[in-house]
């Protein structure tokens, strides 16, 4: 971020790429604002960098991981009264753009604010994205770099295709790889204590075993 600012400054025309850049945010905030009043709840769409994304219906294998992780995500979270996870129509709003992750968490202290009837929401502590053909792009791109500025801790990445996940968390200003596996265990940072066979995101007996070791560890 520093660097881009360092290359803007750099430039003898600053001010006027400024002026244009601003100009541009402008008439792309006013498209944002359509944005919430055209969306509905049936919709799962995304507000990126001034354009709308649709999402299409995502594949089994997909559902079925963003499913059996949200499961242990949620009962960990719910039994040690952590805070709030969110499932695919959390509307997330940045300074720019507005996602709607798969899988989200925010810990006691943001969520203890957060009202039945809210639709938006901040940037949360966790967020997990299961990749689709459609949604790769973006969750790799786009989204890395803002759950990055906007400080989220932990993001994980799931690939529903290869069964990998791969664990980023922030060190810093940055995301750093702290895992890419598709065996052994894989353990939270942003939810304390929260620690699962990474098998158990892709098969459902070993996913049930592990709710079961979370329940009875309770």
């Amino acid at each position: 971020m520093h660097t881009l600012v360092e290359q803007i400054l750099a430039e003898p025309q600053a001010n006027i790429l400024l002026q244009q850049v601003q100009a541009v945010l402008a008439e792309e905030q006013q498209r944002r604002e359509r944005f919430y009043e055209e969306m509905t709840e049936q919709q799962k769409v995304e507000f990126i960098n001034g354009q709308i994304f649709m999402h299409s219906p995502v594949k089994k294998r997909h559902n079925q991981a963003n499913l059996l992780l949200a499961k242990l995500v949620s009962t960990y979270a719910d039994l040690h009264d952590l805070g709030f996870v969110g499932i695919e129509k959390i509307l997330i709003t940045l300074t720019r753009n507005d996602y709607e992750p798969d899988i989200c968490y925010f810990n006691k202290e943001k969520a203890q604010h957060f009202t039945d009837d809210q639709m938006k929401f901040p940037a949360p502590d966790w967020v997990v994205e299961v990749l689709s053909g459609s949604t790769k792009a973006n969750d790799r791109g786009v989204k890395f770099k803002d759950y990055e500025a906007h400080r989220v801790q932990e993001y994980w990445i799931v690939d529903p295709e290869k069964e990998v996940v791969e664990q980023y968390v922030l060190q810093n200003d940055s995301y750093e790889l702290l895992l890419k596996t598709g065996q052994g265990t894989i353990a939270s940072k942003a939810l304390s204590g929260f620690e699962i066979p990474v098998r158990a995101i892709f098969d459902k007996s070993i996913n049930l075993e592990a709710l079961r070791q979370i329940a009875t560890a309770n």
